[in-house]
């Protein structure tokens, strides 16, 4: 697995956490750090990166996803999901050196192993419809 995507994936059990169990980003990212074994892995800055990005911008990245999520809220999103979108959104918006394409194909790739069936397509269509919002 390439080292961004073991990023975006920490990120992710980062954020589905403190999603699931309504506790501050901060404080799970803290505890999750502190449970990694030496020497710590390379790609953790990023995903540090990653959480604390998402934390810090989580209002604008909510309502974009809110925005551009057709017949679904936040709240009816699988954990996964939302926080999968989240991620990219982030990405898409922040990360200059980032392609849009690649935010994206990630998000679909890790929701293709760890979610539903329907995930997928799904984040496929929401993010390329965010990414061209945000790009115009």
């Amino acid at each position: 697995m390439p080292a961004r995507r073991k990023a975006r994936k920490r990120a992710l059990d980062v954020l589905f956490e403190a999603d699931l169990r309504d506790l501050p980003v901060d404080q799970v990212l803290r505890a999750y750090i502190q449970r990694l074994e030496q020497p710590r892995p390379e790609h953790l800055g990023y995903a540090i990166g990653l959480v604390e990005g998402v934390a810090a911008h989580l209002d604008r990245i909510d309502e974009l996803i809110a925005s551009y999520a057709e017949g679904w809220t936040l709240d009816r999103m699988p954990v996964v999901d939302r926080n999968l979108a989240r991620i990219a959104v982030y990405e898409l918006l922040y990360v200059d050196e980032i392609d849009d394409a690649v935010a994206i194909t990630e998000a679909v790739e890790l929701a293709r192993q760890m979610s539903t069936d329907d995930s997928p397509r799904f984040l496929n269509g929401m993010l390329a419809r965010i990414a061209e919002f945000t790009t115009h």
